[in-house]
């Protein structure tokens, strides 16, 4: 039984297919996205996080969010320029931790604050094993015959003389 609201529905949609409005329409032909797929209760948010690029790491309770942060102190403070700026960030991790131990929310998930001289240190030890693997780079490619730069700012060449 079709009423008038479905009969004048049908009307509009047959009348847009003469005009060829879905004609050339992103997307036809091609294969529903998921179609042979099992059924997933979040598709909606996975295909939201994709399309916006969010990262998920944004849907996790909080206390995992912090341990995921403590993870990746080291490579965040890696290309820190001084040894202030890698301490200010470890403070202001550490500053969140403690907030959020003082009124802890979500799973139970042990957070601990992270040791600012321990970070230092590595920080340290990173930095003078990169130099040294710049220096040996330096090294290898002096004695290779590429051109160096000299002291005065000039480029020679390391097998002729001044």
């Amino acid at each position: 039984m079709t009423t008038s609201w479905d009969a004048a529905v049908e009307a509009q949609i047959r009348s847009a297919q003469e005009r060829g409005e879905f004609d050339n329409l992103p997307g036809a032909g091609k294969p529903i996205p998921g179609r042979g797929l099992p059924y997933d209760e979040s598709w909606w948010i996975k295909s939201f996080l994709e399309r916006e690029r969010i990262p998920g790491d944004l849907l996790l309770p909080t206390p995992l969010q912090l341990r995921r942060r403590v993870e990746r102190l080291p490579g965040e403070v890696r290309d820190l320029p001084t040894e202030e700026s890698v301490r200010a960030a470890v403070t202001a991790l550490n500053r969140e931790i403690v907030d959020f131990l003082r009124a802890p929310s979500g799973p139970r998930v042990v957070v601990r604050p992270v040791n600012v001289e321990e970070t230092v240190r590595v920080w340290r030890e990173e930095r003078a094993r990169a130099a040294a693997e710049r220096i040996a780079a330096a090294v290898t490619a002096d004695s290779a015959g590429v051109p160096v730069r000299g002291q005065r700012g000039r480029w020679w060449l390391p097998w002729r003389r001044r």
